[in-house]
């Protein structure tokens, strides 16, 4: 398992918050009790599974979304 710390642009609702968290729940290899959105500094923390799932893949879902990831730090669990 790999831990990703995303930090996104500035979130400005709650329902901003709820569609990313359900959009990082919904995808294969990522641990679904680890995601964390956290509105006030914009950031997305999770575990995921890298043989199953890349974080460009992680990033791209949350830019189809239409929120823009200004940086990831991923590390070793």
């Amino acid at each position: 398992m790999e831990k990703a710390t995303i930090q996104l642009e500035t979130l400005t609702c709650p329902s901003c918050l709820q569609k990313i968290d359900n959009a990082m729940k919904s995808l294969d290899g990522v641990e679904k009790d680890s995601v964390n959105v956290l509105f006030n500094s914009s950031k997305v923390k999770l575990d995921f599974d890298a043989s199953k799932v890349s974080i460009d893949q992680i990033e791209k879902s949350i830019r189809d979304l239409g929120y823009e990831v200004k940086k990831s730090q991923v590390k070793a669990a």
